[in-house]
């Protein structure tokens, strides 16, 4: 699992990787790879990447900052 602290207390996470290009504590830029999807986890189905987006402790909508299209 990738978690990523942004500003404004924003905070993204990245599960079911098969790998992680990143270690605790890097510093992450805009469009760097972070992880390759995988099928981790008990409940995985198949290759996917489980995407949450957190703001102070809450789960929020991600589809309010970010255009999936």
């Amino acid at each position: 699992m990738a978690i990523i602290e942004h500003s404004y207390g924003l905070i993204s996470v990245y599960k079911h990787n098969a790998s992680l290009t990143k270690a605790q504590g890097d510093l992450v830029k805009a469009g760097e790879v972070i992880a390759t999807a995988g099928n981790t986890g008990e409940l995985s189905t198949g290759p996917h990447l489980h995407f949450e987006l957190w703001n102070d402790g809450y789960p929020i909508n991600p589809t309010n900052f970010i255009d999936f299209k």
